[in-house]
């Protein structure tokens, strides 16, 4: 089969599109840069240089694949320059689909996210449920329009069309929050993990792996949540801890000292610049949020398998552990 990939030079789609080739697809790629795509191109993936904001762009890399994944998606916490998020999360996805709809694609994977639930309150919601405001970030809220107001009706209205809704999503080389924080860890620089805040943790495997699936047996104007196991941020590090020898973080505030501290960065980031790991946004989301969806449908559908976190996890910090030249002197069992 032909793919089209969009995100590709993202970590998860860069995942996938690797997935793909190893499966014997013809891939195709999508990027802004095709200069910085060396390693896509070195892995056997057709570079094809266009912009989701860019509509007149897509048609070529677009015409005649048997299918496309939408993974291109703004993602940023705690910067104040926000207003790429609309352009790219909702009128991007609105370019791609509609440019998909005029190709003729016959099938279409696209990539929304358990944030569009923004936080659960301790529910584990499924595909069905469906939040109305307010959203804890920009990106929550420009996912849910994407998700709502874009593809959920263009699907209704006959596109054929996957919707896969990932949780947290980690591995090895992970450049997100996530992956930083890992690395913080692995360095003694992780200073607190929070309470109560849970999210559902997903090998990055397994949900370029759940793409695959979608394609391939998702029901067209379906949405499948593809998170993986719920654990609070407190107990993925004590399990790190038991992994490496490693001590974890040993403060653990509760979701109202978050909060206070949530509002006096606000107050302090209108005079100051700061980092986004300690601006408002980013303590708020970990202010005893639980971001977590059920994946049974995906598992009864797609065959859908995420790992456990042990396991996911194990292959993970052995990576950032010998990258950051930890590996002489620690070792994983």
């Amino acid at each position: 089969m032909k793919y089209l990939v969009t995100g590709a030079s993202g970590f998860i789609g860069g995942c996938l599109a690797r997935h793909l080739v190893r499966a014997g697809h013809e891939v195709g790629a999508l990027v802004r840069n095709p200069e910085a795509a060396a390693d896509l191109k070195a892995a056997g993936v057709s570079i094809h240089q266009g912009e989701v904001q860019d509509k007149p762009s897509l048609q070529a890399p677009m015409s005649g694949v048997d299918g496309l994944f939408h993974l291109a998606a703004w993602y940023r916490i705690g910067v104040k320059d926000r207003g790429e998020a609309y352009q790219t999360n909702v009128e991007g996805t609105r370019n791609i689909l509609e440019t998909a709809r005029d190709l003729g694609i016959p099938r279409i994977v696209y990539t929304s996210t358990v944030a569009v639930s923004s936080d659960t309150g301790g529910r584990l919601v499924d595909e069905k449920f469906r939040h109305h405001g307010p959203w804890l970030t920009q990106y929550e809220r420009t996912k849910w329009m994407a998700h709502y107001q874009v593809a959920r009706p263009m699907a209704e209205a006959g596109l054929p069309l996957v919707i896969l809704q990932p949780g947290v999503v980690y591995g090895p080389g992970d450049p997100s929050a996530i992956g930083t924080a890992f690395r913080q860890y692995l360095q003694g620089r992780l200073p607190v993990t929070p309470q109560r805040t849970a999210f559902c943790w997903a090998h990055v495997e397994d949900t370029a792996a759940a793409h695959r699936l979608a394609m391939e047996r998702g029901r067209l104007g379906e949405s499948y949540i593809a998170a993986g196991p719920v654990h609070t941020f407190r107990e993925v590090f004590e399990l790190a801890e038991r992994l490496t020898a490693i001590p974890a973080p040993r403060l653990h505030p509760g979701p109202s000292a978050m909060k206070a501290m949530a509002a006096f960065m606000k107050f302090l980031g209108a005079l100051l610049p700061l980092p986004s790991a300690y601006s408002a946004e980013s303590l708020q989301i970990m202010a005893g949020t639980t971001y977590i969806g059920d994946n049974r449908k995906a598992r009864r559908e797609l065959g859908f398998a995420p790992r456990s976190l042990e396991e996911g996890l194990r292959e993970t910090l052995r990576y950032e552990m010998e990258q950051l030249g930890l590996g002489t002197n620690l070792s994983l069992p």
